[in-house]
């Protein structure tokens, strides 16, 4: 079988700006809550990928009305919220491989009730959603699997919820918090709701970006900690009127790492010091490696300076920003250790394996453990062909090992499947290109 592919002459130096696509992680988030919400939500520069693609088919198919405005600066979706009420009973919905889909949609559908089957790609029926599933159920909901227990594809029912206090593991994805706060405000009509988390809570961060935006929504939720969440009750989603989506931050991860190996300076605009995504602590991650960063209120700049120092770090906070460390770590000074990642394993793909085959195919060095990865870089990155796994991350990450070209001129890295990235960026290897020198 022919796999696509896309050649990537190497590059000696980079610079320039770049106008980071939607986040994906605000962008799903924002359509459900303006879906749930009362009143007409506008929201602008919604992400345009494969993901939000299995958003908005999924509202439309469960009779929510949206539309698509194009203007002179970009975009506004324009969204009729049904006030809690879905207008469709039933539907048959296909998600994708998107996590942030159908792991927020099941917790509403569950809860609204109803008839409703969700399924994916073949990956999608192998990543968890079990821990989500168990703690909607242990509420009084109707959710059956149809594959294998504790994965996707999935039959919900009409359910009666009776429980006032869920408990969800918070060690295996956020996710499943997430969706639980998102239905919240539905199951607490008559009385409060509190959540508590079972275990070490992952990707704190990401469960920020819920709250802020649960929040804008006009509900309150009150926290002890990251231990339990209480939504008091008669709360309903409001629409804010207009929402603007922020740059992904994620996305920002790869071209601040390219300014950091290849000069620079790379200015990401769309997220700034004032973002409420936590993966602009990757710039973080970076300047401990030694790499000067400049922040403004919308945009993150790098520069090199010199070579990059080997880091050793906890990375639970920021899982998908990390996964560029990894790279990164093949032009630093020693071997680097990225720890507390476990929950890569459960991504798109395993993706600990896949990063750590793919890194040894360059020459570097790699120890895997079952959450952790250490690299060691070898002395002259050697050519290869990457396999992505269907992973937008693998391919956007790996299109970094082209930089340096000093050490290698005239060689070719080959990135196979290169449009997986259509799952968050689909316009990355052409924004990347612009910005080599």
């Amino acid at each position: 079988m022919t796999h696509e592919f896309i050649d990537l002459p190497t590059v000696a130096h980079v610079e320039g700006a770049v106008r980071l696509p939607g986040s994906k992680s605000i962008s799903n988030r924002i359509l459900l809550l303006s879906a749930l919400s009362r009143g007409d939500v506008a929201i602008v520069d919604l992400l345009a990928s494969d993901d939000t693609a299995v958003m908005l088919a999924a509202l439309r198919a469960l009779g929510v009305q949206w539309t698509e405005e194009k203007t002179a600066s970009g975009t506004i979706h324009h969204v009729k919220g049904v006030a809690g009420v879905l207008p469709n009973k039933s539907a048959d919905l296909f998600m994708g491989n998107a996590g942030t889909a159908i792991r927020p949609l099941t917790a509403a559908l569950a809860v609204i009730g109803g008839d409703y089957t969700l399924h994916g790609v073949p990956r999608m029926h192998e990543r968890p959603i079990g821990d989500l599933v168990d703690a909607l159920n242990a509420a009084g909901t109707d959710v059956e699997y149809t594959g294998n227990p504790g994965f996707p594809p999935l039959h919900i029912k009409q359910g009666k919820i009776h429980a006032r206090r869920l408990s969800v593991r918070g060690d295996v994805s956020s996710q499943f918090l997430t969706a639980l706060l998102m239905v919240a405000p539905l199951m607490a009509r008559e009385h409060a709701i509190a959540i508590d988390v079972v275990g070490e809570l992952i990707s704190k961060p990401y469960i920020e970006i819920t709250l802020n935006l649960i929040r804008r929504f006009g509900v309150k939720v009150e926290q002890n900690g990251w231990e339990s969440f209480t939504i008091e009750p008669g709360q309903v989603y409001q629409s804010p009127g207009t929402i603007h989506v922020e740059g992904d931050a994620s996305s920002a991860s790869y071209f601040l790492a390219a300014g950091a190996i290849a000069g620079g300076p790379v200015r990401v605009e769309g997220v700034g010091k004032d973002s409420i995504q936590g993966d602009v602590r990757f710039a973080a991650a970076l300047e401990q490696m030694g790499v000067r960063i400049t922040m403004g209120d919308n945009w993150i700049e790098a520069r090199s300076n010199g070579v990059l120092k080997a880091i050793d770090a906890d990375f639970n906070h920021i899982p998908d920003a990390a996964m560029t460390i990894a790279v990164a770590a093949l032009y630093a000074d020693g071997t680097s250790t990225l720890r507390n990642i476990a929950s890569w394993r459960v991504k798109e793909t395993d993706r600990i394996a896949a990063m750590a085959t793919e890194l040894r195919k360059v020459g570097a060095i790699v120890e895997e453990g079952p959450d952790y990865i250490k690299v060691t870089p070898p002395a002259v990155i050697t050519p290869a062909t990457i396999d992505t796994y269907d992973d937008h991350r693998m391919a956007m990450c790996f299109s970094l090992v082209s930089l340096d070209g000093a050490a290698r001129k005239g060689n070719v890295m080959r990135i196979n499947d290169p449009k997986c990235v259509g799952k968050t960026f689909p316009e990355y290897f052409a924004a990347f290109a612009a910005i080599a020198k």
